[in-house]
C-alpha cells in the first residue's frame, strides 16, 4: 500500500492523493492549482499518472481547488466513479460549468490580444511572455461527462467503491456537503489499514453549518493545515470589524468584497441580514453579482436538513434575504456592468474569491483606484493570486492590460474563514483514540505546514510530516 501526493503539498490548492492497495488505484480529489504561472503550469501539464488506470475518486468536496480537473481527468480517459455526497453533487455541476466558461473566456481574450499584437497576454490574471496561446483545460462537454460519472453517498453510511476498499463520509463542517473520509484497505493477506482523510475542516461554532466530526481512531491520517500557523480572530470583532468599515465607507464610496461563491458568500448574506435586522448598517446596497452564487444560494436553501440546530432558523431569514430590497441578486451580464455607474452606498459581493477570475475583477479595476472606496478580504489568499497581492500592500496592479494605482482601503477579516485554525485542527486531531502510525500534513503553504506538524508531534505525541509534491510513501 502506498500514496503519492500529486497536489496540496506544501501548497495550498490543487488537492490529488493517490492511493494504492492491493490491485486497486483511486484518487482523493483532483483538483485544480490557482494563484500565479506555477499553478497554470501545474493545471496545463500532463498528469503525472494514467488517468485510464484510476478506479475511481474519493472527492471531499465541491471547491475547485479539489474538483476543478475532474473533467480533464474524464476526457484523458478516465471511466470510474466519482463518489461524493449528495450536495457536493450538486454543487459541483454548478462549479465546474463555471470553470469551464472561464476558461472559454480567457483563451477568447487571449486570442484577440495576440491578434492585436500584445506583447503579453493573461493568464489567470498574471502575465508571461507571448507564446502560443493555450486552449482551455477542458470543455462543457467534458463537464458534462465528469458529472454522469459522479455518484452521490450519504453521510455516515458505508459503502464499498472496490472488492478491497469501504468508504464512509463524514460531515467536515466546511462548506455545503464536504466530508471526511473514513478509508478502509484491506491487503493480499486480509490486513486492514484505516486511512483518514481530513478534506478541509471547518472552523468549530460557525453559523449554518455543523462542527466537523471526531473521527475515533485511524492508522493513516491526512490533515489539511491552511491556517496550522495562526488563530482566528473571533466573529464578535470580525462582525464590528466589518460593520466599521461598511458604514465609514458606504456615504463616500463602495465596498467590494471578493468572496467565494460557495460558502462564504451565503455565510455573508446571513450576517448582513441580520446585521441590518439590529439595526447596525447605513443606508447600504447589498448586491451579489456572480450568476454561480445565486445558483449555489438556491442549492444552499435546498439542503438544510444537513444543518446544525441553530441553522435551522435560517429557514426563516432565508425567505427574508430573498425578499429583502436591500439585498439584490445579480445574474445578467447588463445588469453587472450598471453596477459601474453607482458611486456609492454599495456593497459588491462578487466572485472569485482570490480575485483570479470572474466579475470581481470588473468590480475592483472599476473601484481600486478611488481612496473613497474600500475591499474586505474575507477568505484564504493563495501565493501569487491578485488577492493575496492586495494583502500584502502591493501599489500597483495591472488588470485587462491596464496599470491601476490601489488607491482604495484594504481590509483583511479573517473571523470569517471556512477552515478551521490552528487550535480546532489540533482539538480535532486530539480526539483520536487510537492515534494514526503516520499523520501526512497537506493543503497549506510550507510554513504552516511545518509549524502544524511540530505541534502535532509536540502536543499530541503523533508521527508528522510534511510530503513535498510527487513525493510517495508507502505502508507496511
Amino acid at each position: 500500500m502506498n500514496i503519492t501526493f500529486h497536489g496540496a503539498a506544501q501548497t495550498v490548492t490543487g488537492s490529488c492523493h493517490l492511493v494504492e492497495a492491493n490491485g486497486c488505484r483511486f484518487l482523493i480529489d483532483c483538483g485544480m492549482a490557482q494563484g500565479g504561472h506555477e499553478a497554470d503550469e501545474h493545471n496545463e501539464n500532463a498528469f503525472t499518472f494514467d488517468p485510464a488506470s484510476i478506479d475511481f475518486v474519493l472527492l471531499t468536496h465541491a471547491h475547485i481547488d479539489h474538483s476543478g480537473l475532474l473533467p480533464k481527468l474524464a476526457a484523458r480517459g478516465f471511466r470510474g466513479p466519482i463518489h461524493c455526497t449528495l450536495a457536493t453533487r450538486d454543487l459541483l455541476d454548478v462549479l465546474l460549468k463555471d470553470s469551464a466558461h472561464i476558461q472559454q473566456m480567457e483563451y477568447e481574450r487571449d486570442i484577440k490580444r495576440q491578434k492585436s499584437g500584445g506583447l503579453r497576454h493573461q493568464r489567470g490574471n498574471s502575465y508571461k511572455a507571448n507564446k502560443d496561446v493555450q486552449l482551455p483545460l477542458y470543455s462543457l462537454a467534458h463537464v458534462a461527462l465528469a458529472m454522469e460519472q459522479t455518484r452521490a453517498q450519504p453521510y455516515d453510511k458505508t459503502f464499498s467503491p472496490h472488492a478491497n476498499v469501504q468508504v464512509r463520509m463524514r460531515d467536515a463542517g466546511h462548506i455545503l456537503g464536504s466530508a471526511i473520509l473514513e478509508v478502509w484497505l484491506t491487503d493480499a493477506h486480509g490486513k486492514v489499514t484505516k486511512l483518514v482523510a481530513s478534506g478541509d475542516l471547518g472552523q468549530p461554532g460557525r453559523v449554518i453549518l455543523r462542527d466537523p466530526t471526531p473521527i475515533d481512531e485511524a492508522d493513516v491520517l491526512l490533515i489539511e493545515s491552511t491556517y496550522g500557523d495562526r488563530l482566528h480572530k473571533d466573529l464578535g470583532s470580525t462582525l464590528d470589524e466589518l460593520v466599521e468599515v461598511v458604514n465609514r465607507t458606504a456615504p463616500h464610496g463602495n465596498i467590494v468584497i471578493p468572496a467565494f461563491a460557495v460558502g462564504r458568500t451565503q455565510e455573508l448574506l446571513y450576517h448582513f441580514l441580520q446585521l441590518a435586522q439590529q439595526g447596525r448598517l447605513g443606508n447600504v446596497e447589498i448586491f451579489v453579482d456572480s450568476p454561480m452564487a445565486v445558483a449555489a444560494t438556491e442549492i444552499t436553501l435546498k439542503h438544510f436538513s444537513v444543518f446544525d440546530e441553530e441553522a435551522q432558523q435560517l429557514l426563516g431569514s432565508a425567505a427574508k434575504l430573498m425578499e429583502s430590497k436591500r439585498i439584490h441578486f445579480i445574474s445578467d451580464v447588463e445588469d453587472s456592468i450598471k453596477l459601474n455607474r453607482i458611486k456609492s452606498g454599495a456593497v459588491i459581493i462578487s466572485a472569485s474569491g482570490m480575485c483570479d477570475a470572474g466579475r470581481v475583477l470588473h468590480h475592483l479595476r472599476n473601484n481600486l483606484g478611488n481612496p473613497d472606496c474600500a475591499v474586505i478580504i474575507c477568505g484564504f489568499q493563495t501565493a501569487g493570486s491578485l488577492g493575496r497581492r492586495l494583502v500584502d500592500g502591493v501599489k500597483q496592479v495591472r488588470m485587462f492590460g491596464e496599470e491601476i494605482d490601489v488607491r482604495a482601503s484594504i481590509h483583511t477579516l479573517g473571523g470569517f474563514s471556512a477552515h478551521a485554525d490552528q487550535k480546532a485542527l489540533l482539538d480535532w486531531a486530539g480526539a483520536f483514540q487510537k492515534k494514526p502510525h503516520m499523520t501526512y500534513v497537506v493543503h497549506g503553504e510550507a510554513e504552516p505546514a511545518r509549524i502544524l506538524a511540530g505541534k502535532l508531534k509536540e502536543q499530541l505525541g503523533m508521527d508528522a510530516v510534511v510530503p513535498e509534491e510527487g513525493e510517495r510513501f508507502d505502508w507496511n
